[in-house]
């Protein structure tokens, strides 16, 4: 693969509350020249907490609730998708596609071994990782959930075909103001580590695609994968669920969320989070801590 960006390593430095090293995988199967960043901290045999971020954010969404997660001695592993992050970037938005991004996923997990996850999602991190008991339902043990859809056809809010639309006429998304429009409580330079990883409009393709990559047609077969998935969970699923609402989410708030809570087997009443936007985990901490409350619990 030609014409791939790596941001610089000191559009990372002093990022405030993340002091995690960079670890670096460059061997997937089937993305040859391509590295993979991930944040992967704790006990190599306790449970992961795979952390999966969404448009158009990295790792560093998670920052608030990593913490928490180590604290109760679980081992947390977060990867940047390719085109966002510390991760390398494909210039061509026509790279970026649903299999693009799940086949890398896969290959991650298979990668490092991982088992005995608690898939983290939110966003696209939803789209892509509630698909993934489909390949490998033996390595996912508990869900937590947060503002994200099952993408099985049709435009689920008229705040995301809003969005859709403002993504496809404006090449140089201004990342870190989209952030933070929603998440009023950020420091600047919290915005600036969202920025981060885009230099300029040229490192952003990914970040142009996750919106079009919606499908808006159930005849689409990513569309036709989401409802197999939906089968699996309402179904299926036999592992332990949390979800977390960001009431204030024009995207995938409390109507999109409530139906989704309705294809999860065996899903307890969601926690609101009333002032809590789209990025969810910018409320993150309390979170981490009633979902880890509430795993022990059942367990």
């Amino acid at each position: 693969m030609t014409d791939i960006l790596r941001t610089p390593d000191d559009r990372f430095a002093a990022l405030p509350d993340w002091p995690y090293a960079p670890r670096y995988i460059d061997d997937l199967p089937g993305y040859a020249g391509l590295r993979m960043h991930y944040v992967d901290e704790g006990p190599r045999d306790a449970p992961v907490y795979l952390c999966l971020h969404g448009e158009p954010t990295w790792a560093y969404l998670y920052r608030r609730m990593i913490p928490r997660f180590l604290a109760k001695d679980m081992r947390v592993v977060a990867p940047d998708f390719f085109g966002f992050g510390r991760s390398d970037k494909p210039k061509d938005d026509a790279v970026y596609t649903t299999d693009f991004h799940r086949d890398a996923l896969i290959a991650f997990i298979e990668r490092l071994d991982l088992r005995d996850i608690c898939l983290v999602v939110q966003d696209w991190g939803g789209l892509l990782g509630l698909t993934l008991p489909l390949h490998m339902p033996e390595r996912i043990s508990r869900l937590l959930v947060m503002n994200t859809v099952l993408a099985t056809g049709g435009a689920p809010s008229l705040g995301f075909v809003a969005w859709r639309d403002f993504a496809a006429a404006t090449p140089d998304l201004p990342i870190g103001q989209l952030i933070a429009r929603g998440t009023p409580h950020l420091t600047p330079a919290e915005i600036a580590a969202y920025d981060a990883p885009f230099p300029d409009q040229t490192y952003k393709a990914g970040a142009r695609r996750f919106p079009q990559l919606v499908p808006l047609s159930p005849e689409e077969p990513f569309a036709a994968l989401a409802r197999e998935a939906a089968r699996f969970w309402s179904e299926r699923w036999e592992g332990e669920s949390f979800m977390a609402i960001g009431m204030a989410d024009p995207v995938l708030g409390p109507d999109v969320m409530n139906a989704l809570h309705a294809q999860i087997r065996n899903c307890p009443p969601p926690m609101q989070i009333p002032d809590g936007g789209h990025f969810v985990q910018e409320w993150g901490g309390g979170i981490a801590d009633a979902a880890l409350s509430a795993f022990a619990r059942i367990s």
